[in-house]
């Protein structure tokens, strides 16, 4: 069967309705957008221009910067033009597209996370053979993996959306098309496109969560044998900002995901939302910035630089 919706388009009914509202939140948006572009970017410039940070946990982590800003861009820039407009309408297509890119985004990003968690294992748990354990070969392939099971991934999910009908209501209940929430409108049986997004879910989602759950479990038996306190916490302090981000991003988006659709509320799924592909990729260049020493003091050096070439 083809796609014979008689919907063409839908309506983006967004996080709220008061006009005076959607002034205030376009400002709030906007202010976290251009933080999260600003932030990702000079987290990917700073990495690449400087040699001593050309190692697997910032060649990952530039990566991961990469995909927050495509992560944001996908849903943050139509978010801004339906705050600003009476027309919230989205034709079936891009609607489509969106949710393609969210999730190959929520993919991408949660399997660097795994390649991320892999690389603190071995660097903690297994010292001595590190180097050779997180070569360039194998780094490269982690991410090009993430790349090629986030886009099948994306497709198992997004092409059979395209076999369903729309034939009314078109009025999606939140900012962005989400599967859960595009699903809800549909005329035919959806029962293959729940199964479809359960069993990816579990696969990808949960299957990297607990891939990262057990890293940390060796990771963190192993700082506890250390027997400096010194020790224990530089060995720590190496891997708090990525178990920090693995927190916010997993948390919110797999209850969101694997929750029923019975106890589903539409301020609860705005609040997840927002949390896991709006704030998050800002929150992580902050993090990483906060948390980790060298790019602290990178950044230091190059904020000294230019301000004593402007004087």
């Amino acid at each position: 069967m083809g796609n014979q919706t008689t919907v063409t388009e839908f309506i983006l009914l967004g996080l709220s309705s008061d006009p005076q509202l959607q002034i205030v939140m376009f400002f709030v948006f906007l202010v976290i957008y251009i933080i999260t572009l600003a932030g990702n970017t000079v987290i990917m410039l700073v990495i690449r221009a400087h040699a001593h940070l050309h190692t697997p946990m910032y060649f990952f982590l530039s990566h991961l910067s990469f995909v927050d800003i495509c992560y944001s861009s996908v849903t943050i820039p139509k978010m801004l033009v339906n705050l600003l407009t009476m027309n919230k309408t989205i034709s079936v297509n891009a609607c489509f597209t969106q949710m393609f890119f969210i999730f190959f985004s929520a993919s991408c990003e949660s399997l660097i996370l795994s390649a991320m968690a892999y690389d603190r294992y071995a660097a903690i748990c297994d010292p001595l053979h590190y180097v050779g354990t997180m070569n360039k070969r194998v780094c490269r392939q982690l991410v090009g993996g993430s790349w090629t099971i986030s886009i099948m991934h994306s497709l198992l999910n997004t092409i059979p959306v395209l076999q369903l009908e729309f034939c009314g209501p078109n009025e999606i209940r939140h900012f962005s098309c989400e599967l859960p929430q595009i699903l809800t409108l549909s005329c035919t049986e959806t029962l293959a496109n729940k199964i479809a997004l359960l069993s990816s879910v579990l696969v990808i989602g949960l299957g990297s969560f607990l891939l990262m759950l057990v890293s940390y479990i060796h990771i963190i038996s192993t700082i506890l044998r250390i027997r400096s306190a010194e020790g224990r916490r530089k060995a720590f302090s190496t891997c708090s900002s990525h178990l920090v981000v693995v927190t916010l991003l997993y948390v919110t988006a797999l209850v969101q995901y694997m929750k029923s659709s019975y106890v589903s509320s539409l301020v609860l799924d705005q609040v997840f939302s927002i949390q896991y592909s709006i704030l998050t990729p800002m929150l992580n260049p902050i993090i990483y910035s906060l948390k980790s020493k060298e790019v602290k003091i990178t950044l230091g050096r190059i904020l000294k630089r230019s301000s004593s070439q402007s004087i």
